[in-house]
């Protein structure tokens, strides 16, 4: 029956239909605000931090895990902007030098491991904490877990957000 009506069509059972062709993958856009926000960002979570800091030294242990998790949120949406927007514009505009954008590459899964170093801080100290030693783990991995995000930071700003230029 199907047959009778893709002959009725001009349709034989054997052919085949082309695929529509892919849409060619679009370049990412320059955003001349870019850099500017991210710096921005910078300032806002080196800001909280310092905060957070603050907490242990008033005794306020209670408020740790809730302003933690202020910091991975605003960490996370931070990093999403970078990785979506900032690096994936410059990997596109180094795709032709092989070495600059291995650079970039490697750059970019350093970056990343900071991060990830980071966002485990925060995760790791989501309970209670209730004892001295348990006190005084959170202040040594407080100032560890802080040096990294400067480094991170100086890295980023003085080493990596000058390459983001429109071509």
């Amino acid at each position: 029956m199907f047959a009778a009506i893709r002959k009725l069509f001009g349709r034989t059972p054997d052919a085949a239909v082309a695929p529509p062709p892919s849409p060619a993958p679009r370049a990412p856009r320059f955003d001349s605000e870019l850099v500017p926000q991210l710096i921005h960002d910078h300032r806002g979570l080196v800001h909280l931090y310092e905060q957070i800091g603050l907490l242990p030294e008033r005794d306020r242990w209670d408020l740790l895990p809730a302003q933690l998790l202020v910091f991975k949120s605003q960490l996370e949406a931070h990093l999403l902007s970078e990785n979506v927007r900032f690096y994936n514009y410059v990997e596109y505009t180094l795709r032709d030098d092989d070495e600059n954008f291995n650079l970039i590459r490697d750059f970019r899964r350093e970056m990343n491991a900071i991060a990830r170093g980071v966002i485990d801080f925060v995760k790791k100290y989501q309970q209670p904490l209730v004892t001295m030693a348990e006190r005084g783990a959170f202040v040594a991995d407080y100032r560890h877990v802080g040096a990294l995000l400067v480094q991170r930071i100086e890295r980023e700003e003085g080493s990596l957000y000058p390459l983001y230029q429109n071509v």
